[in-house]
């Protein structure tokens, strides 16, 4: 029996930022914003998904719009949002009421992005900000442990390697990725440069060497980090043609890659096969700016956007790809 399409629909919220739970095979997050973003507060949901729908287990409310979600790795209760006022939350399911447990405020302007690591630092966090900052944490203290600067314009995204401790990426409206090994803040350890401006970027969960990222341009660049002069991939052809919001690579595929932009799209790539997509869905009707893979169920993905709805499915590339 095919899987069918689920929706979980956010009345006055749009949606930014979905993420599945490491530890709950049908519970994910969802990071959302009121007006679009540009004012207004924001709502973090969580969500149990079945095959006859979704359930909200919980939402928590802020005051500002909320633009990124990341749950913790040590403890399956608590998660980690980033807000339009320069702020971090940090939310626990067991504790009664909305209000969250700890709130940092360090950055100056908007917080953007916001990631746990996933390898033996698992007590440590990533943020990244439009105040050109990316700032390392451990949630049990007050104040962050490092501040990386080399960004001399918009930081969007920070993302830990999945298979190398203390090593993280970083995507910048500057149009580069840099590559920062956290006990260095001085400097990164490489920078690669896109075309546009980059919004978004990831790891390739299978090689160490293999970073991904998308730009204002709409397409997705690939990079073998053991020769940067050039990338080793690009992805355009009848590709996105807005910005690519986001990228996200497969925890179950080597080479799968799913991206969403404000084309309305999502889609899926095999960048060691075709160079075109091997999947184009369109089943939202505004940006879409959120995407992410089940961990634990191979074929499925969820994805957010303007549009009030995040979207729970399993496209038919996934579900063939052995």
């Amino acid at each position: 029996m095919e899987f069918p399409k689920i929706a979980f629909r956010s009345p006055a919220r749009h949606g930014y930022s979905v993420e599945y739970s490491p530890y709950a095979p049908n519970r994910l997050a969802v990071a959302s914003s009121q007006n679009y973003g540009i004012a207004g507060a924001g709502t973090l949901y969580v969500v149990q998904v079945t095959r006859s729908g979704a359930t909200l287990i919980k939402n928590f409310e802020w005051s500002n719009g909320l633009f990124d979600v990341t749950w913790a790795e040590n403890n399956e209760n608590v998660l980690l949002s980033v807000s339009g006022d320069g702020t971090i939350q940090l939310w626990n399911l067991m504790k009664e009421g909305s209000e969250p447990v700890m709130v940092f405020k360090e950055h100056t302007k908007e917080v953007y992005g916001i990631d746990w690591s996933q390898t033996r630092d698992q007590h440590l966090v990533l943020s990244a900000s439009w105040d050109k900052t990316v700032k390392l944490w451990d949630p049990q203290r007050t104040t962050s442990m490092a501040t990386y600067a080399a960004h001399n314009q918009i930081v969007y995204s920070a993302i830990w390697s999945p298979l190398v401790p203390g090593c993280f990426a970083s995507a910048a409206g500057d149009g580069v990725c840099r590559i920062w090994d956290i006990r260095r803040p001085q400097a990164p350890r490489l920078a690669v440069t896109a075309g546009a401006e980059v919004v978004s970027c990831d790891w390739c969960k299978y090689d160490k060497n293999i970073l991904v990222a998308g730009a204002v341009d709409g397409k997705i660049y690939g990079w073998d980090l053991r020769n940067v002069n050039m990338p080793a991939f690009i992805l355009e052809q009848n590709g996105h043609t807005h910005a690519v919001r986001r990228v996200k690579c497969s925890p179950h595929h080597h080479s799968i890659i799913g991206s969403c932009s404000y084309d309305f799209t999502t889609r899926f790539w095999d960048f060691a096969g075709q160079p075109t997509p091997i999947e184009t869905i369109q089943h939202h009707t505004e940006f879409v700016c959120g995407i992410d893979f089940n961990l634990h169920i191979q074929a499925e993905v969820a994805d957010c956007a303007w549009d009030e709805k995040t979207i729970i499915f399993r496209p038919k590339c996934l579900q063939n790809i052995r």
